[in-house]
């Protein structure tokens, strides 16, 4: 079914209930097919711990650097 722009803006809910059941709506203007109107398809469940067992922190992460302190605070003691 090819629906122009204009008739598609007056019967937006009809059309999109009419994709979500199956049928095939194009959308066109000046009767140019532009889009085709779909059933949104989910992409799945992001999975979580991609980097597992690929990165470690060094023991000293925590630890103050006497270096970045006095970048900030310069040579104050």
């Amino acid at each position: 079914m090819i629906v122009n722009i204009s008739e598609a803006k007056a019967n937006l809910s009809k059309l999109v209930d009419m994709a979500y059941h199956g049928h095939k709506i194009v959308m066109a203007k000046n009767n140019l097919p532009l889009v085709d109107l779909v059933v949104h398809k989910p992409e799945g469940k992001r999975s979580l711990g991609l980097l597992a067992g690929k990165f470690t922190f060094p023991d000293d992460f925590n630890e103050e650097s006497d270096e970045i302190n006095e970048m900030f605070y310069g040579n104050e003691k």
